[in-house]
């Protein structure tokens, strides 16, 4: 469940970006600026077959998928997947997911990370991440970790923690991603150190973000949510659906007052949490035939913020989601690849027709045999990955 809170701003050049587009595509200016649009992205869904039982986010435990009307199953969300419920944890869904973004012209994904114990979900959670990232290296896309700090809390409150080490068990958990993650050539850096996010205020207090990032012993660029805490070198901005136009608007007015920002992007917000008897409705903003998304990016934009993010590519119980669904289609990604368009110009060749190419990719490895098959579809997978669609194309036919 995610709730009101907010991204900020960055600064890349373009040489340091993935170029995207058609086989005809040419590389942007690279003396250029452009932004580095991501997409937040949950890893947290848990669906049969691939599962052996259907996780919280798509049941709250109110909803049965097991139940099916007109093919659609019963599932915690207004709206429905265009390939139905599906597991975090399926490369083909997340190979699925990634060329999608990469055919919109989406740079990459913030991933939400609840860090490293075996507590709750939170070691399915690390190891989902672990697997859109890695899909992230193979198709050249860029990732950056969202912590999420609310979870020293609870770890607290079950005693897995003492309330004294709530910063140290952070900077650990910091210091391991710093490690593996934050040396992969996908991770995005700001000010040239990898760019670390957190989620929300209730988890470390300000104090302990700086004794945190003091015990790193590993230099970050940390960017809070919603408002700048004092250790932090700017915020990002969130949905927050019960006030979505002014809240929006008040993040650009402070925002110009810190170094970074990161600006949101969302299409709607319509959660079905009160429906789930999880909690009351935080609120609603409608799809209004997509023009709220459309008026936010293009915003983004012209603020010339070097990072932008959409919330969210799946986060289905609060219905941001961008992902394709049987209401909207791919009306969403379409959006994006309109807005994008202009600041590439003629570098920006992607469209709406390449966006079904990796539904097609996603089929037909659930329909695979053999490993000759297999390898066939890595290698479209990867003629999409560098622009190479003409081929794609070619080999899908076959």
């Amino acid at each position: 469940m995610k709730h009101a809170a907010s991204f900020c701003f960055l600064t890349l050049a373009l040489a340091a970006l993935v170029p995207h587009g058609s086989a005809h595509a040419h590389e942007p200016d690279p003396t250029a600026k452009s932004q580095l649009l991501l997409a937040h992205y949950m890893p947290w869904y848990e669906a049969k077959p691939f599962s052996k039982q259907w996780g919280w986010h798509w049941t709250m435990n109110q909803f049965d998928p097991a139940k099916q009307t007109d093919g659609k199953r019963e599932i915690a969300s207004t709206y429905y997947p265009l390939i139905g419920p599906y597991d975090s944890a399926d490369p083909h869904v997340l190979e699925y997911h990634v060329l999608l973004m990469k055919l919109a012209g989406i740079d990459g994904v913030i991933v939400d990370w609840y860090g490293l114990t075996d507590y709750r979900d939170y070691a399915a959670l690390n190891h989902n991440t672990t697997q859109i990232l890695k899909q992230c290296e193979r198709l050249n896309m860029k990732f950056v970790i969202c912590y999420e700090d609310q979870t020293i809390p609870a770890l607290v409150k079950a005693k897995r923690i003492a309330a004294t080490d709530r910063a140290a068990h952070a900077a650990k958990e910091i210091r391991w991603l710093s490690k593996y993650w934050f040396k992969s050539g996908a991770y995005v850096k700001l000010d040239g150190e990898p760019l670390l996010l957190s989620f929300g205020q209730t988890g470390l207090t300000d104090e302990e973000w700086s004794q945190c990032l003091k015990e790193t012993e590993a230099r970050v660029t940390y960017i809070s949510q919603h408002h700048r805490r004092h250790v932090a070198h700017g915020a990002f901005d969130w949905p927050v659906p019960s006030d979505a136009l002014a809240k929006w608007d008040q993040f650009y007015r402070d925002s110009q007052r810190w170094p970074h920002a990161i600006p949101v992007a969302f299409p709607r917000f319509v959660d079905i949490y009160a429906e789930a008897k999880v909690s009351e409705s935080y609120g609603r903003l409608d799809d209004d035939g997509g023009a709220s998304l459309r008026k936010m990016l293009k915003r983004a934009g012209a603020s010339k913020a070097a990072i932008v993010q959409i919330a969210t590519w799946n986060d289905w119980g609060e219905g941001t989601q961008i992902e394709p669904c049987h209401e909207f289609g791919y009306r969403d990604l379409e959006i994006v690849q309109e807005v994008r368009r202009p600041q590439f110009g003629q570098g920006f060749n992607l469209t709406p027709e390449d966006l079904r190419l990796p539904i097609r990719i996603l089929q037909r490895r659930r329909q695979v045999t053999s490993d000759e098959q297999k390898k066939s579809l890595d290698q479209i997978a990867q003629m999409i990955a560098t622009g190479d669609l003409s081929a794609a194309r070619t080999e899908l036919s076959n």
